[in-house]
């Protein structure tokens, strides 16, 4: 099974430039620097980085991929708008009946090793969330988003994959609260759900799915 999120080649693998210039671009979006609906200038964002254009536009492709910016024809790239209050009950809505099946499938069908690289991913998140620092926040929410993808990945059923692949769940999510006190918790919830996953039990997988939604949920709750 393949990652849906083009963020996945970031996954405990050597950075190259061009991920290091997607890394940080991702921080400034997620980190509030660059406003939802702000421009961004690739020459701008090459100057700034010192970099030519052309791994900024890899960049910029790659956050289009995920959600996070758009392009429009004759004005460029801009980074994109927050959830509405709609939108956001309607994507914990769609969690609640997706994820929780995700756990429950990848504890009968995820390899051991890929239990293994989750557990591996809780415990770079836990690091993050001790630094208590804006770049940590932009960091944990790639690995949550990978740790997600993973998931995905495991439960075996494409079309759940592409579902939950176009929502781009949870880098919309991370930018609503732009703060670094809400991980230590997620980290707790996502380890729960993969010991579920190493004791092959779907019941428990589930469970801890459906709570981590749940806690989710009331992090990143709106009136």
């Amino acid at each position: 099974m393949s990652v849906p999120s083009a963020v996945a080649g970031l996954l405990r693998r050597p950075a190259r430039l061009g991920d290091e210039v997607y890394s940080a671009i991702f921080e400034r979006i997620m980190t509030l620097d660059i406003a939802p609906g702000g421009r961004i200038s690739v020459d701008a964002m090459a100057r700034e980085l010192g970099v030519s254009p052309t791994p900024v536009r890899e960049a910029l492709a790659r956050l289009e991929a995920e959600g996070l910016v758009h392009k429009t024809h004759l004005v460029g790239y801009s980074a994109s708008a927050q959830l509405s209050s709609k939108q956001f009950a309607d994507l914990y809505q769609l969690r609640l009946l997706l994820e929780p099946f995700v756990a429950r499938q990848c504890a009968a069908l995820m390899a051991d090793a890929m239990i293994d690289e989750l557990a591996g991913l809780c415990e770079d998140m836990r690091n993050l969330a001790a630094a208590e620092t804006l770049n940590g926040y932009a960091n944990f929410a790639q690995l949550d988003m990978v740790f997600h993808d993973q998931l995905a990945a495991g439960a075996g059923n494409e079309l759940v994959i592409a579902a939950l692949g176009r929502l781009h769940t949870h880098v919309h999510l991370f930018r609503l609260v732009a703060t670094p006190k809400a991980t230590n918790a997620a980290v707790d919830e996502h380890l729960a759900i993969v010991a579920a996953l190493r004791q092959r039990d779907p019941n428990a997988a589930e469970a801890a799915m459906r709570d981590h939604v749940v806690q989710s949920r009331v992090r990143f709750g709106r009136d």
